[in-house]
């Protein structure tokens, strides 16, 4: 049997804030490389917490809207200092990416039409596909085990690309499919196989021995506590953006950007890349905030700093507001938009871990809820395979046109538009990330010089 860790005392908050700062300075590479970076740091430098219940907190952060890395900070923090420790986590993971997402917004909006920043982005643009398409692959790996995932990752990409279902609806749909078809067909609608199941090192850490001697009493849950943390959370996460919405109007920018964002909080389930083609088409098509190229360009930005990659929505509250400033500034009304996005997107994260982490054991051991999770992650493929076809379209292509067949419409390429110089670093972009393994980091390096390269050799 393996050596327990100490069970002396915990960290100080102290400690618990270097930690916490380095991991969010560090967290690059998307919510694989952050939950890595964090299980070497807590799980098997610090001993903190045991390898079983990182993984058990992690399958909960899964099943929750939201990034589940930035959720996972948030709830060892909270096991380590209560409510204090999950906050310092959950925004110190979130807060470096802000800054720098915050800056690389301002020099966009106002310097994106100069010659050499519209060159660095167009092989930008080509690389965001290539990684889009990485990204399809990768998650289609892990959650298209058998033939009844591969139908509803198809029945997602068809809903939302040629019948416009919106995506709220595709997840919740997919979820209720997978949780009444493990309770009709177990065989046909299995359970998830996610990251805590399975046979794992009997590994503790010092979480584990207090909550084990009891020592750690947050963990138990209570209705009382519950229901106080419940209308705590919603007072502070949709206070600010009712008392918005009463202060500027209905149709204000500041109303829209609130609810819109707000709605997203409570649907993002399969992390930044399946709610994207949701969010982009809604920013550019509904509410005319920008445009569909520079959507693409608020990716690749987002790609390059650390953090969640729903940080990219910060970009699209930033660019909103800063067109429509209304009495403002532009700029001090661009920070005041992704302000707000940032309120509306994470606010609820902290309701959902201090909500629902004393529940934790009792959601992990439910099958229907492991299946219904199961069937979600399996639409999440179809749904991150129409984003990457919209990308393809309005990045390799100058012009599209909408062809109509009955109560089915979808969007086509004029082929003769085709960028012939996009199309090249997009595709030795998905050579370099899929054949010899590049990283996203180097290969948005080498499109970002590529596309300087076109301007030179114009």
């Amino acid at each position: 049997m393996q050596q327990r860790a100490s069970i002396a005392t915990l960290p100080t908050f102290r400690e618990a804030l270097g930690v916490w700062a380095k991991i969010g300075l560090l967290s690059f590479g998307g919510p694989a490389g952050q939950i890595a970076l964090m299980h070497r740091m807590l799980v098997d430098e610090k001993r903190w917490i045991g390898e079983q219940r990182f993984l058990h907190a992690l399958s909960y952060c899964m099943l929750l809207p939201g990034p589940e890395a930035q959720q996972l900070a948030t709830y060892i923090g909270w096991l380590l200092h209560g409510t204090r420790g999950g906050l310092a986590a959950g925004i110190l993971f979130v807060l470096p990416g802000a800054v720098v997402m915050l800056g690389l917004s301002g020099i966009y909006a106002l310097y994106h039409d100069i010659p050499a920043i519209t060159a660095l982005f167009l092989g930008v643009k080509a690389v965001v596909l290539a990684i889009v398409i990485e990204a399809i692959l990768r998650i289609g790996r892990r959650a298209l085990k058998n033939r009844t995932a591969v139908a509803i990752a198809v029945a997602a990409f068809s809903g939302i690309y040629v019948l416009k279902i919106p995506f709220p609806l595709i997840v919740l749909g997919a979820g209720l499919v997978g949780w009444l078809g493990h309770r009709l067909s177990p065989t046909a609608f299995p359970a998830g196989t996610g990251p805590g199941n399975g046979a794992q090192p009997d590994t503790h850490g010092l979480i584990d021995s207090l909550i084990e001697q009891g020592q750690l009493t947050r963990t138990r849950s209570s209705t009382p506590r519950a229901l106080r943390t419940l209308g705590l959370w919603l007072l502070i996460w949709l206070g600010p953006i009712l008392a918005l919405r009463l202060a500027t109007g209905a149709d204000s920018v500041w109303s829209d950007i609130g609810g819109f964002f707000s709605v997203m909080a409570v649907v993002t389930f399969g992390g930044a890349y399946a709610v994207l083609a949701y969010v982009a088409q809604a920013a550019v098509e509904g509410y005319h905030w920008l445009l569909p190229h520079e959507m693409v360009d608020g990716l690749g930005l987002a790609e390059t700093t650390p953090g969640p990659l729903i940080l990219v929505l910060q970009f699209v509250g930033f660019l909103a507001a800063f067109r429509a400033p209304g009495a403002l500034d532009p700029l001090l009304a661009g920070v005041l938009g992704a302000a707000l996005v940032l309120w509306a997107t994470f606010a609820p994260c902290f309701l959902w871990i201090f909500l629902g982490a004393p529940y934790v054991e009792k959601l992990r051991s439910n099958q229907a809820i492991s299946a219904a999770l199961a069937a979600v992650t399996a639409a999440v493929v179809g749904v991150i395979a129409n984003l990457a076809l919209w990308f393809a379209l309005h990045v390799l292509f100058g012009a599209t046109q909408e062809i109509a067949l009955g109560a089915l419409h979808w969007e086509a390429p004029v082929l003769g538009s085709l960028n012939g110089i996009t199309a090249a670093i997009a595709l030795a972009a998905v050579i370099a990330m899929l054949r010899f393994k590049v990283g996203a980091l180097p290969t948005l390096a080498f499109g970002a010089l590529a596309g300087l390269a076109t301007l030179l050799l114009a």
